[in-house]
């Protein structure tokens, strides 16, 4: 009979049950068999410390945050709910801590930091198991829980498979964490590597934006006349204005413009505009005798629509501009 994969129990018994069985038999499949093994005896110890196992209360102030983060960034109106939440109800699951491997009287958190960053924020004790670990053992079930969850966006999983390899973790080690085969880690590590790390970092999460398109990304980043435009681009005014998914699109759209330099009209010139609220967002591009606007975000359609039916009043306004600058 096929051993199950415990480390996929021990998490679920923690936090409410996950669909995610699946994932877990694939990174089964993808892993070596001695390195299952081993993981399956990790979760095994686990499971028996598990047992009877008291959710103690600690003052938020001793937790510090993993060794290795997962998140780029996270949704302020998410954060708000979770932390009313907790507020009127309570919290409802504990948290994953161990004891600090260096610091002594402090814990490190293997899973639950936006949990901790409430009770933090609203001044009350954070519920957690405590649980001692080494650091494959902790990434494994941080990285898992998190697979499980199903709510950490392509690139972050992809920065943080770069940043376990950039520790020494072995790939049997990031494959198991993430639930991914060779291929996919492959691509998650070419992804990371490639993109600048300015880039990256103006993008955000991405929630919204998978596999493809990021490898999309990856291929126009690597053509040399890009390498300087897109960290320009990302620098831009307005362009952090727009929504993390917004400002991906925004980028992957200009860079796929600039592949084919135009004869004689020189390279476009795109330029981002959009109000306080981030309502829409406007990319302005001019080429020669071409110019074109793209309009997006939530009012973008509408404004779209609203500009296209007064062309020739804005027109009429324009010639007058045009009158009164040269005093005709």
């Amino acid at each position: 009979m096929a051993r199950k994969n415990l480390l996929a129990s021990v998490t679920a018994s923690i936090a409410p049950a996950r669909d995610s069985e699946g994932r877990a038999e694939y990174a089964k499949r993808g892993a070596s068999r001695s390195m299952m093994q081993s993981l399956d005896e990790m979760a095994e110890n686990s499971m028996r410390l598990l047992d009877g196992e008291t959710v103690v209360s600690l003052d938020p102030a001793l937790v510090t945050a993993s060794f290795v983060s997962d998140r780029i960034e996270e949704s302020d109106e998410e954060y708000r709910e979770l932390r009313e939440a907790i507020r009127t109800s309570g919290q409802a699951s504990p948290i994953l801590v161990r004891p600090h491997p260096e610091i002594s009287g402090r814990y490190m958190i293997v899973f639950g930091h936006r949990r901790a960053k409430v009770a933090r924020d609203l001044g009350i004790s954070v519920r957690a198991v405590v649980k001692p670990m080494a650091d494959i053992a902790h990434v494994i079930t941080q990285g898992q829980e998190n697979t499980a969850r199903a709510d950490l966006s392509f690139i972050e999983k992809a920065l943080f498979a770069k940043k376990l390899a950039d520790s020494g973790m072995t790939k049997d080690t990031l494959k198991a964490a993430l639930t991914v085969d060779d291929t996919l880690l492959s691509r998650m590590l070419s992804v990371a590597e490639t993109v600048p790390d300015a880039v990256l970092d103006a993008v955000g999460a991405a929630k919204g934006v998978g596999r493809d398109r990021w490898e999309d990304l990856k291929k126009l980043v690597r053509v040399p006349a890009n390498a300087a435009k897109v960290v320009e681009f990302v620098n831009s005014s307005g362009f952090g204005t727009a929504q993390s998914d917004e400002r991906f699109n925004l980028l992957l759209n200009f860079l796929s413009g600039s592949k084919k330099p135009k004869k004689g009209g020189g390279d476009a010139k795109a330029k981002i505009w959009a109000p306080p609220d981030k309502s829409v967002t406007v990319v302005a591009k001019g080429t020669g005798k071409a110019f074109s606007l793209a309009l997006r975000a939530k009012d973008g359609p509408r404004f779209g629509g609203w500009i296209s039916e007064n062309l020739e009043q804005l027109y009429r306004a324009f010639r007058d501009s045009e009158k009164t600058t040269t005093g005709d």
